[in-house]
């Protein structure tokens, strides 16, 4: 499926963190605009520090899929720890932003096993002044979770962007 927003899980059967559902909407996603996902995750273990997650995202260039580089940590990047990312977005001790407090969804690691949802939740998507790369088209996105050396998770995304 060539533009419009789908998802799958890519890991293998024992992955303990599986995607459950995901929806979003617009789609086409506008930049500037609002989001609004509704996704559910199910983990059957803890995930904890350091948790690796490797991104491959592709364009469509008419028929060829195009790896993006990593370019200042947008791209196909490897991110060696998201909890101090999240840890440096978020400061330890202070609440978790909306919704994710509302819906009891955790911004910190250790995330203990259980499952968690999210309802239909608006987010606004700011101007940001995105490289030309990764304006409008069609991307394909593969997010691979794992932690010392074991796959948590694997998810693959299309969606197409377009941008003001």
């Amino acid at each position: 499926q060539v533009g419009g927003f789908a998802w799958e899980n890519c890991g293998d059967r024992t992955d303990p963190v599986v995607l459950q559902s995901l929806s979003v909407a617009p789609d086409p996603i506008s930049i500037p605009g609002s989001l609004r996902v509704s996704a559910a995750v199910s983990s059957s273990k803890a995930m904890a520090s350091p948790l690796k997650a490797v991104l491959v995202v592709e364009k469509a260039l008419g028929d060829l899929w195009i790896q993006l580089p990593c370019i200042d940590e947008l791209g196909s990047c490897t991110y060696d720890d998201v909890c101090t990312i999240l840890d440096n977005l978020i400061p330890p001790g202070t609440t978790c932003p909306e919704p994710l407090l509302t819906y009891g969804i955790p911004c910190h690691c250790p995330f203990k096993a259980g499952s968690y949802s999210l309802p239909a939740s608006d987010f606004v998507l700011p101007d940001v002044e995105l490289p030309a790369w990764m304006t409008n088209g069609n991307y394909r996105v593969r997010v691979a979770v794992s932690s010392s050396g074991e796959e948590l998770a694997c998810v693959k995304l299309a969606f197409s962007l377009q941008s003001q």
